[in-house]
């Protein structure tokens, strides 16, 4: 299986493996911010140690020789603070995405900056065929994050995720993909 580079860098962004150390930026950026959470699948942080706890995780996430999912720290081009976090799993032919960015950094094109570069990394891999990602259904701007990172749009996916911070029912998602 490919292991993505522990780095990369787009015109604007600096990605690099995350650190515990990272989870007060984190929490400020994003984690802590019901608007930014809205549609994640955790409920917003109150405190920065579950941040933190959660950032180990993707740390040892990293160290696994079989590791298969692999976490990202997006930081402006030029310093060392996140402002947001992407993430590859990679199962077999597959890539799966997940993305996250705080609030002061929307609508400014990172994500999807971030998002087309990994979509392009898997692609150019022999083993990989399909890159994907989804997002709820109200949710417009990241499908269009998706869309613009190369997705296509192929359909909803029915009571697909749970996002707590809306309703513990699972809801409907838009799932878009690349595919080669």
């Amino acid at each position: 299986m490919p292991r993505p580079p522990e780095t990369f860098r787009t015109a604007r962004l600096f990605a690099r493996k995350p650190r515990r150390e990272d989870a007060e930026a984190i929490f400020n950026a994003y984690a802590g911010d019901p608007d930014a959470t809205r549609y994640l699948t955790f409920p917003t942080h109150t405190s920065v140690e579950p941040v933190a706890d959660f950032l180990q995780a993707r740390v040892e996430d990293w160290a696994r020789e079989d590791g298969s999912k692999f976490n990202y720290m997006l930081c402006k081009d030029g310093t060392d603070i996140p402002i947001g976090a992407l993430d590859v799993g990679i199962q077999g032919y597959k890539a799966m995405y997940g993305y996250a960015l705080g609030r002061a950094h929307w609508g400014r094109g990172y994500m999807t900056e971030g998002l087309r570069y990994l979509v392009d990394w898997a692609l150019a891999q022999p083993e990989i065929h399909r890159a994907w990602a989804f997002c709820d259904v109200d949710n417009p701007a990241s499908a269009r994050v998706m869309e613009k990172a190369g997705m296509t749009r192929e359909g909803i996916l029915r009571r697909w995720h749970v996002a707590p911070n809306i309703s513990p029912e699972p809801r409907d998602c838009i799932v878009c993909a690349k595919v080669r």
